[in-house]
C-alpha cells in the first residue's frame, strides 16, 4: 500500500494506518506489472473518528514510465469483522457479519494500483481527439493529480463485498480481481465521467504553462529532500508567486507545500532506516535535520513510532 518512497505519494491528506491501529485482518497480493491491492481492517476504538472518503489518485512521470499508475483508495467505518473461526457462524453465511455477536467494529482500508499495462486490454488505441478518461486510462494525460472520489451507493456496495465475502483460495483472488474492475468503472463514472479537462478554481491551472509549473515545484522538492527549501526560493525556481505557488500546488496535489514535502521526508527517512539499515544519526544528517531529537519528534509524528523502534518490528 506504501509503495516505493520515491514515487510522489500523492493525496498524503488520506488517512493511513500507522501504529496506532490494531490490524485485524490483512490481504495484500500483486500482479507485477498489472494490478496490486491491499485490504487492511483495523479495529475501531471509541477515540477513533475517521469520516468514509475515497481518493482517486493519477500518477504519470514522463522520464519514468514505470512509475505511472492509477490508484484508488478508500476508507469506511461502520462494518464488522467476524471473529468466529473459518467464520462458520450462522450470520457469515449470509454475509452478516454487522448482526455476529463475536464481531468487532473497524475501519476498512481498501486500495487498487493499477498499472498502465493493466488498460492494455480495454484501451486498443489512441487518438487525438480522444476523451478526457481515455487519455487518463492510456497515460496520455501529463500531469499528475488526485481528487476527492465521492462513495456512492454502487461503490460501497462493491466495497462491502470485497470487506464481507466468503470465498478463499483462486474462487477469492478471481472474485476480487472482478471487483477491481467494477470499483475501476465506477471511479472512471463518478470521478471522470465525459469531461474533456479538469476543472481548476485556479484560472492559471488552465493553461498547461502554469500546471507544468506546479509540476515542477514538485519535482524540485523530490530532489531537495535533504535540502530545506522555503517557498520563497522555490517559487522563484518555478517563476511564479508564492500566492500562486501554495494555492495551485494545493488544488494540483490535494495537500499543502509543507505537508507534501514534510511526508516525502519522513517516507524516505522509512526507507533509509528499514530497507537500507542506516543509523539514526545517519538519517537525521541526510535530511538536514539540525539535531537527532527534532527528527525523532517529527518521525514520531509521523509514524507513531520512534525512529529506534521501527529498527526493531
Amino acid at each position: 500500500m506504501n509503495g516505493d518512497v520515491e514515487i510522489p505519494t500523492l493525496g498524503s491528506e488520506f488517512p493511513v494506518v500507522n501504529a496506532n491501529y490494531k490490524i485485524i485482518d490483512e490481504m495484500i497480493r500483486e500482479i507485477p506489472g498489472s494490478v496490486s491491492y491491499s485490504i487492511k481492517r483495523v479495529a475501531k476504538q471509541p477515540s477513533f473518528n475517521v469520516e468514509d472518503t475515497g481518493m482517486l489518485i493519477y500518477n504519470f512521470e514522463k522520464k519514468s514510465s514505470k512509475n505511472n499508475y492509477i490508484e484508488l483508495r478508500f476508507c469506511v467505518a461502520g462494518n464488522s469483522y467476524c471473529n468466529t473461526p473459518e467464520k462458520s457462524c450462522e450470520n457469515c453465511a449470509i454475509h452478516n457479519a454487522t448482526q455476529c455477536g463475536s464481531s468487532t467494529e473497524t475501519i476498512d482500508f481498501v486500495s487498487f494500483r493499477y498499472q498502465p499495462k493493466y488498460f492494455r486490454q480495454f484501451i486498443k488505441e489512441y487518438s487525438a481527439t480522444a476523451r478526457f478518461n481515455e487519455k487518463v486510462l492510456s497515460f496520455n494525460h501529463k500531469n499528475s493529480f488526485s481528487k476527492s472520489l465521492p462513495l456512492c451507493g454502487k461503490t460501497r456496495n462493491v466495497l462491502e463485498s470485497l470487506l464481507n465475502n466468503n470465498f478463499s483460495g483462486v474462487k477469492q483472488n478471481i472474485f476480487i480481481n472482478a471487483q477491481a474492475q467494477i470499483l475501476l468503472l465506477y471511479g472512471m463514472e463518478c470521478m471522470l465521467g465525459e469531461k474533456e479537462d479538469l476543472q481548476f478554481t485556479c484560472k492559471f491551472l488552465a493553461n498547461e504553462e502554469g500546471r507544468e509549473k506546479i509540476m515542477l515545484a514538485r519535482e524540485i522538492l523530490l530532489k531537495h529532500i535533504g535540502e530545506p527549501i522555503t517557498i520563497k526560493s522555490l517559487s522563484k525556481k518555478v517563476a511564479i508567486n508564492e500566492c500562486y505557488l501554495k494555492k495551485g500546488f494545493k488544488e494540483v496535489f490535494g495537500t499543502t507545500i509543507f505537508d507534501f514535502y514534510h511526508n516525502q521526508r519522513m517516507e524516505h527517512a522509512k526507507y533509509l532506516l528499514y530497507e537500507k539499515g542506516l543509523n539514526v544519526t545517519e538519517v537525521s544528517s541526510l535530511l538536514g535535520y539540525s539535531s537527532i531529537s527534532h527528527f525523532s519528534t517529527a518521525f514520531k509524528k509521523h509514524t507513531g513510532l520512534k525512529p529506534c523502534e521501527l529498527l526493531f518490528r
